[in-house]
């Protein structure tokens, strides 16, 4: 009988086996001529490289475990794709120095948060924090060369973070984001002709485009701060028939009238004469498009990974992180295939023990089992498939 090509060796007889047709899932079944043992080849690296796909797929998808497995519980799925939690994807870092990075943190509900830098909606870094703090944002930085400009909503930290790793980095707040910090002090429906003058000229951010659009803008905040800048400055004493406001700290004597008005105001002047309002804008950068807002990083980063934790809602908090992780990963500007992840992980799926079963799995010298409840086929017991034929 001429030999297969691919023919491997019998662990019975030693004997050369040769193909023997396919079994129901489609894997190619092998025989051996002389004692009739029939089996197949077992991959394991390629069984946990389609895991790991599966697993990315589910995760990033919208079928069911169920679904997944084609059944009605998807338990046999859990049991299959637990291994790949542990499973760490690694960002590639190409070291490119780009134009315009976005900066912004997306907090879960478990208390951490997700530091990320994207450009043009990919991400292209990420930190987990316990806060938006300075050492936060500055393990962040380390990861990217400076850019030519930063976008970001003013968090805390970051600007002492950029002021030591990115120093020559120039700086563009989202003009999103001012509006909102300005209504938070004089609200969308202010009562007095300051207020509603005030957040009139925050509306109106959003709609400079162009540099004659600027002047007109900064020339609207010196009128409104020639009529009601004096406003801002107004004193009230404490005294038995006046009492304290809440933000008063106790035993202060004095505080602002207008503490409110007073504090929408310096959102805007404070950003103005650090020049981190209309960076986009600036002639210098040389006809380098730059965004005036992070709605990248916000509706292309996210809103879908805020999406994917409500599809996969009941997820602890390791596997919240880890399904983030994952997401940031196949959506960065490079990603490489899933089955690359496995380089960096070095543990073998190992299967869950009755913790109420006798037999004592433990070996402390690594030797093998003289004794014990495994089928062997040096016995001559095995599981089989299909007929077999005698010696």
């Amino acid at each position: 009988m001429p030999e297969a090509s691919n023919s491997t060796v019998c662990g019975v007889c030693t004997s050369k086996l040769v193909k023997n047709g396919r079994t129901a899932a489609g894997t190619q079944r092998w025989r051996c001529p002389e004692c009739g043992a029939s089996s197949v080849r077992k991959r394991p690296d390629l069984s946990r490289m389609h895991d790991l796909d599966a697993f990315v797929d589910w995760l990033l998808g919208k079928a069911s475990q169920a679904e997944m497995d084609g059944t009605t519980t998807g338990r046999s799925f859990r049991r299959r794709i637990a291994w790949c939690w542990s499973v760490i994807p690694v960002m590639p870092v190409t070291g490119e120095i780009f134009d315009e990075v976005q900066l912004d943190g997306f907090n879960l509900r478990t208390g951490w948060c997700l530091l990320v830098a994207s450009v043009n909606a990919k991400p292209v870094a990420y930190q987990w924090a316990g806060s938006e703090n300075q050492a936060a944002w500055s393990a962040l930085l380390t990861q990217l060369p400076a850019p030519t400009v930063v976008v970001s909503d003013g968090a805390s930290g970051l600007k002492g973070a950029l002021a030591e790793h990115w120093p020559d980095t120039r700086i563009q707040r989202c003009l999103v984001h001012v509006q909102r910090n300005v209504r938070r002090y004089v609200t969308s429906r202010a009562k007095t002709p300051a207020g509603r003058a005030l957040w009139g000229l925050a509306l109106k951010l959003t709609r400079v485009k162009t540099l004659d659009g600027m002047n007109a803008w900064i020339l609207l905040l010196s009128r409104w701060e020639a009529q009601f800048l004096p406003l801002t400055k107004q004193r009230t004493y404490a005294s038995s028939r006046v009492a304290p406001p809440p933000w008063a700290r106790p035993g202060q004597k004095w505080w602002f009238t207008h503490q409110r008005l007073r504090s929408g105001h310096q959102v805007l002047a404070r950003l103005v004469k650090a020049g981190h309002l209309f960076t986009f804008l600036d002639p210098a950068l040389d006809g380098i498009k730059i965004s005036s807002t992070t709605n990248q990083i916000e509706g292309g980063i996210n809103s879908p990974m805020r999406d994917l934790l409500k599809r996969h809602r009941g997820l602890n908090e390791h596997h919240q992180k880890r399904a983030l992780e994952w997401w940031l990963y196949t959506h960065c500007p490079t990603p490489r295939p899933t089955a690359t992840m496995l380089q960096h992980h070095n543990e073998m799926p190992v299967q869950n023990v009755d913790a109420d079963s006798e037999i004592d799995t433990t070996n402390e010298f690594n030797e093998p089992d003289f004794y014990g409840p495994a089928l062997t086929a040096e016995e001559g017991l095995w599981h089989r498939s299909g007929w077999t034929r005698g010696r």
